[in-house]
Protein backbone atom coordinates (compact mmCIF):
# COMPACT_ATOMS: atom_id res chain seq x y z
CA UNK A 1 0.00 0.00 0.00
CA UNK A 2 1.42 3.65 -0.91
CA UNK A 3 2.33 5.52 1.71
CA UNK A 4 0.16 8.99 1.10
CA UNK A 5 2.54 12.16 0.90
CA UNK A 6 4.47 13.51 3.54
CA UNK A 7 3.53 17.38 4.26
CA UNK A 8 6.02 19.68 5.67
CA UNK A 9 6.09 19.74 10.12
CA UNK A 10 5.49 22.89 11.58
CA UNK A 11 8.52 24.74 12.96
CA UNK A 12 9.12 24.02 16.32
CA UNK A 13 9.00 27.23 18.56
CA UNK A 14 12.12 29.04 18.49
CA UNK A 15 13.67 28.25 21.76
CA UNK A 16 14.70 30.45 24.50
CA UNK A 17 18.17 30.58 26.16
CA UNK A 18 17.71 32.24 29.66
CA UNK A 19 20.92 33.34 29.95
CA UNK A 20 21.32 34.51 26.95
CA UNK A 21 18.02 36.12 27.01
CA UNK A 22 19.25 37.85 30.24
CA UNK A 23 22.32 39.53 29.18
CA UNK A 24 20.32 40.58 26.02
CA UNK A 25 17.65 42.52 28.65
CA UNK A 26 20.59 43.50 30.57
CA UNK A 27 22.55 45.31 27.42
CA UNK A 28 19.15 46.38 25.83
CA UNK A 29 18.60 48.84 29.87
CA UNK A 30 22.42 49.89 29.60
CA UNK A 31 22.22 51.33 25.55
CA UNK A 32 19.92 53.94 26.12
CA UNK A 33 21.65 54.89 29.90
CA UNK A 34 23.15 58.50 28.72
CA UNK A 35 24.74 58.21 32.28
CA UNK A 36 25.01 54.85 33.18
CA UNK A 37 22.64 52.26 34.80
CA UNK A 38 23.03 51.20 38.80
CA UNK A 39 22.27 47.26 39.96
CA UNK A 40 19.48 48.17 41.83
CA UNK A 41 18.07 50.09 38.62
CA UNK A 42 18.82 47.12 36.97
CA UNK A 43 17.31 44.51 39.94
CA UNK A 44 14.31 46.79 39.94
CA UNK A 45 13.52 46.44 36.28
CA UNK A 46 14.13 42.76 35.03
CA UNK A 47 13.55 41.42 38.39
CA UNK A 48 16.49 39.03 38.29
CA UNK A 49 17.85 36.98 41.54
CA UNK A 50 20.67 39.50 43.18
CA UNK A 51 23.26 36.06 42.43
CA UNK A 52 22.19 36.00 38.70
CA UNK A 53 22.42 39.58 38.09
CA UNK A 54 25.79 40.17 40.28
CA UNK A 55 26.67 36.84 37.74
CA UNK A 56 25.76 38.14 34.15
CA UNK A 57 27.45 41.74 34.84
CA UNK A 58 30.67 40.32 36.53
CA UNK A 59 31.34 38.33 32.98
CA UNK A 60 29.84 41.57 30.36
CA UNK A 61 32.37 43.76 32.91
CA UNK A 62 35.39 41.13 32.50
CA UNK A 63 34.28 40.88 28.77
CA UNK A 64 34.37 44.59 27.87
CA UNK A 65 30.57 44.41 26.54
CA UNK A 66 30.17 46.67 30.10
CA UNK A 67 32.19 49.45 32.23
CA UNK A 68 31.86 49.74 35.75
CA UNK A 69 32.67 53.04 37.36
CA UNK A 70 33.95 52.08 41.14
CA UNK A 71 32.78 55.58 42.56
CA UNK A 72 29.14 56.10 41.36
CA UNK A 73 28.80 51.81 40.89
CA UNK A 74 27.10 52.27 37.56
CA UNK A 75 27.13 50.10 34.63
CA UNK A 76 28.12 51.54 31.00
CA UNK A 77 28.43 50.60 27.62
CA UNK A 78 31.90 49.08 26.97
CA UNK A 79 34.52 49.34 24.61
CA UNK A 80 33.44 45.74 22.85
CA UNK A 81 30.19 47.27 21.99
CA UNK A 82 31.77 50.31 20.09
CA UNK A 83 33.67 47.82 18.36
CA UNK A 84 30.22 46.29 17.58
CA UNK A 85 28.94 49.08 16.44
CA UNK A 86 31.55 49.73 14.03
CA UNK A 87 31.68 46.41 12.35
CA UNK A 88 28.20 46.91 11.77
CA UNK A 89 28.68 49.76 9.85
CA UNK A 90 31.16 48.19 8.05
CA UNK A 91 29.06 45.58 6.96
CA UNK A 92 26.56 47.92 5.63
CA UNK A 93 27.40 49.36 2.16
CA UNK A 94 24.25 51.39 2.25
CA UNK A 95 25.41 53.38 5.47
CA UNK A 96 28.72 54.18 4.04
CA UNK A 97 26.84 54.95 0.35
CA UNK A 98 23.96 56.91 2.04
CA UNK A 99 26.56 59.39 4.34
CA UNK A 100 27.94 60.84 1.47
CA UNK A 101 25.13 61.51 -0.28
CA UNK A 102 23.47 63.39 3.28
CA UNK A 103 26.56 65.44 3.27
CA UNK A 104 26.15 66.82 -0.46
CA UNK A 105 22.39 67.07 0.70
CA UNK A 106 22.83 69.36 4.03
CA UNK A 107 25.46 71.45 1.72
CA UNK A 108 22.35 72.13 -0.20
CA UNK A 109 19.64 72.68 2.24
CA UNK A 110 22.14 73.56 5.37
CA UNK A 111 19.82 71.35 7.92
CA UNK A 112 20.30 68.26 9.76
CA UNK A 113 19.62 64.97 7.47
CA UNK A 114 19.17 61.71 9.05
CA UNK A 115 19.40 57.83 7.62
CA UNK A 116 17.02 55.03 9.86
CA UNK A 117 15.60 51.71 9.38
CA UNK A 118 12.79 50.25 10.88
CA UNK A 119 12.56 47.94 13.87
CA UNK A 120 9.61 46.71 14.61
CA UNK A 121 7.13 49.43 15.86
CA UNK A 122 10.55 51.79 16.40
CA UNK A 123 13.18 53.68 13.77
CA UNK A 124 16.63 53.19 14.60
CA UNK A 125 18.67 56.14 13.42
CA UNK A 126 21.48 54.96 11.31
CA UNK A 127 23.62 58.05 10.32
CA UNK A 128 23.57 61.73 10.81
CA UNK A 129 24.86 64.87 9.17
CA UNK A 130 23.76 68.21 11.16
CA UNK A 131 23.58 71.58 9.41
CA UNK A 132 25.50 74.53 10.21
CA UNK A 133 23.49 76.50 12.53
CA UNK A 134 23.79 77.28 15.96
CA UNK A 135 19.75 76.10 16.08
CA UNK A 136 19.29 72.70 14.91
CA UNK A 137 18.19 69.17 15.64
CA UNK A 138 19.80 67.58 18.84
CA UNK A 139 19.33 63.85 17.88
CA UNK A 140 22.04 60.69 18.21
CA UNK A 141 23.05 57.70 16.05
CA UNK A 142 21.75 54.59 17.39
CA UNK A 143 18.53 56.07 19.42
CA UNK A 144 15.36 54.58 18.87
CA UNK A 145 12.04 56.42 18.39
CA UNK A 146 8.49 55.36 18.11
CA UNK A 147 7.58 55.51 14.10
CA UNK A 148 4.41 56.97 14.16
CA UNK A 149 6.08 59.97 15.50
CA UNK A 150 8.62 60.58 13.05
CA UNK A 151 8.78 61.11 9.38
CA UNK A 152 11.68 58.47 8.72
CA UNK A 153 9.48 56.19 10.42
CA UNK A 154 6.18 56.45 8.75
CA UNK A 155 7.91 56.90 5.07
CA UNK A 156 9.37 53.08 6.12
CA UNK A 157 5.55 52.63 7.35
CA UNK A 158 3.88 53.39 4.71
CA UNK A 159 5.57 50.59 2.96
CA UNK A 160 3.49 48.02 4.87
CA UNK A 161 0.43 46.34 3.65
CA UNK A 162 -2.53 46.53 6.43
CA UNK A 163 -2.03 42.50 8.02
CA UNK A 164 1.48 43.70 8.44
CA UNK A 165 0.31 47.00 10.04
CA UNK A 166 -2.19 45.46 12.13
CA UNK A 167 0.03 43.22 13.80
CA UNK A 168 2.47 46.07 14.48
CA UNK A 169 -0.33 47.84 15.98
CA UNK A 170 -3.08 45.67 18.09
CA UNK A 171 -3.59 48.07 20.55
CA UNK A 172 -6.61 51.01 20.15
CA UNK A 173 -3.86 53.65 21.10
CA UNK A 174 -0.28 54.61 20.24
CA UNK A 175 1.94 56.81 22.88
CA UNK A 176 1.74 60.32 22.28
CA UNK A 177 4.01 63.28 22.47
CA UNK A 178 2.82 66.26 21.39
CA UNK A 179 -0.63 67.97 20.60
CA UNK A 180 0.06 67.02 16.70
CA UNK A 181 0.95 62.81 17.69
CA UNK A 182 -1.38 60.05 15.99
CA UNK A 183 -3.11 58.88 18.47
CA UNK A 184 -4.19 56.02 17.38
CA UNK A 185 -3.83 53.11 14.59
CA UNK A 186 -6.71 54.26 12.45
CA UNK A 187 -5.22 57.93 12.29
CA UNK A 188 -2.13 56.25 11.68
CA UNK A 189 -3.54 54.13 8.74
CA UNK A 190 -5.18 57.63 7.64
CA UNK A 191 -1.60 59.39 7.21
CA UNK A 192 0.28 56.61 5.80
CA UNK A 193 -2.34 56.69 2.74
CA UNK A 194 -1.95 60.21 2.43
CA UNK A 195 2.22 59.62 2.43
CA UNK A 196 1.79 56.86 -0.12
CA UNK A 197 -0.17 58.81 -1.94
CA UNK A 198 1.91 61.80 -2.32
CA UNK A 199 5.60 60.05 -1.88
CA UNK A 200 6.81 61.63 0.97
CA UNK A 201 6.17 61.96 5.16
CA UNK A 202 5.53 64.55 7.42
CA UNK A 203 6.61 65.02 11.14
CA UNK A 204 4.76 67.78 12.05
CA UNK A 205 6.26 68.72 15.02
CA UNK A 206 4.98 64.88 16.64
CA UNK A 207 8.00 63.73 18.71
CA UNK A 208 9.64 67.23 19.06
CA UNK A 209 7.73 70.67 19.21
CA UNK A 210 9.04 72.92 17.44
CA UNK A 211 10.68 70.73 14.83
CA UNK A 212 9.21 69.94 11.40
CA UNK A 213 10.04 67.52 9.35
CA UNK A 214 10.09 65.76 5.71
CA UNK A 215 11.28 61.90 5.04
CA UNK A 216 11.38 59.71 1.88
CA UNK A 217 11.76 55.95 1.50
CA UNK A 218 15.11 55.14 -0.34
CA UNK A 219 13.96 52.00 -2.77
CA UNK A 220 16.61 48.76 -2.59
CA UNK A 221 17.76 46.87 -5.37
CA UNK A 222 14.05 44.98 -5.67
CA UNK A 223 12.37 48.34 -4.95
CA UNK A 224 11.50 47.89 -1.43
CA UNK A 225 12.36 50.26 1.29
CA UNK A 226 14.47 49.29 4.14
CA UNK A 227 15.67 52.67 5.21
CA UNK A 228 14.40 56.43 5.44
CA UNK A 229 16.10 59.77 5.06
CA UNK A 230 14.90 62.87 6.76
CA UNK A 231 15.45 66.89 7.05
CA UNK A 232 14.54 68.05 10.24
CA UNK A 233 13.81 72.39 10.12
CA UNK A 234 13.07 74.26 12.98
CA UNK A 235 9.58 76.17 12.69
CA UNK A 236 11.42 79.17 12.64
CA UNK A 237 13.32 78.53 9.18
CA UNK A 238 10.36 76.34 7.79
CA UNK A 239 8.60 78.24 4.53
CA UNK A 240 7.30 77.26 1.40
CA UNK A 241 10.63 78.06 -0.91
CA UNK A 242 12.65 76.23 2.00
CA UNK A 243 10.64 73.48 2.37
CA UNK A 244 10.27 73.20 -1.33
CA UNK A 245 13.92 72.94 -1.94
CA UNK A 246 14.04 70.40 1.03
CA UNK A 247 11.93 68.12 -0.67
CA UNK A 248 13.38 67.92 -4.31
CA UNK A 249 17.08 67.82 -3.03
CA UNK A 250 15.55 64.64 -0.82
CA UNK A 251 13.81 63.45 -3.65
CA UNK A 252 16.78 63.33 -5.48
CA UNK A 253 19.12 61.98 -3.03
CA UNK A 254 17.07 59.38 -2.23
CA UNK A 255 17.22 57.87 -5.69
CA UNK A 256 20.99 59.09 -5.63
CA UNK A 257 21.02 56.65 -3.10
CA UNK A 258 19.19 53.97 -4.47
CA UNK A 259 21.18 54.04 -7.69
CA UNK A 260 24.44 53.09 -5.68
CA UNK A 261 23.23 50.35 -4.09
CA UNK A 262 21.68 48.86 -7.34
CA UNK A 263 18.25 49.63 -7.79
CA UNK A 264 18.37 49.90 -11.73
CA UNK A 265 14.50 50.62 -12.01
CA UNK A 266 14.18 53.96 -10.23
CA UNK A 267 10.92 55.33 -8.42
CA UNK A 268 8.42 57.77 -10.35
CA UNK A 269 6.74 59.19 -7.35
CA UNK A 270 10.65 60.54 -6.28
CA UNK A 271 11.52 61.26 -9.68
CA UNK A 272 8.71 63.91 -10.11
CA UNK A 273 9.39 65.06 -6.72
CA UNK A 274 13.26 65.91 -7.90
CA UNK A 275 11.56 68.29 -10.04
CA UNK A 276 11.00 71.71 -7.57
CA UNK A 277 7.78 72.46 -9.62
CA UNK A 278 6.36 69.74 -8.34
CA UNK A 279 7.91 69.97 -5.38
CA UNK A 280 6.72 73.24 -4.78
CA UNK A 281 2.95 71.73 -5.52
CA UNK A 282 3.16 69.22 -3.00
CA UNK A 283 4.12 72.10 -0.34
CA UNK A 284 1.34 73.80 -1.55
CA UNK A 285 -0.80 70.99 -1.09
CA UNK A 286 0.07 70.55 2.54
CA UNK A 287 -0.20 74.18 3.35
CA UNK A 288 -4.05 73.76 2.36
CA UNK A 289 -4.85 70.35 3.92
CA UNK A 290 -6.92 70.30 6.61
CA UNK A 291 -4.71 67.34 8.12
CA UNK A 292 -1.59 69.70 9.86
CA UNK A 293 -2.62 73.75 10.27
CA UNK A 294 0.27 75.13 8.21
CA UNK A 295 0.84 78.84 8.20
CA UNK A 296 3.77 79.28 5.88
CA UNK A 297 5.71 82.22 4.44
Amino acid sequence: MAKPPSTPETPAPAKSVKSAERVLDILEQAIPAEHGITFTDLLKTLKFPKSSLHALLDVLVRRQYLELDEDSRRYTLGIRTLEAGEAYLRSHDIINVARQAMEALVQQVNETAQLARLSGTENVYLARVDSTHALRLLSETGVRLQAHATGVGKALLAGLDDDALGRLYPSETLPVYTDTTLSNPSALAEELERTRRRGFAVDNQEYTPGVFCLAVPIPGNEGRAEVSLSVSVPMTRVSRKALTHILSQLAATSLDISRRIGNTAGNAKLAALSDPDMAGAQIEALVHSPHYGLELD
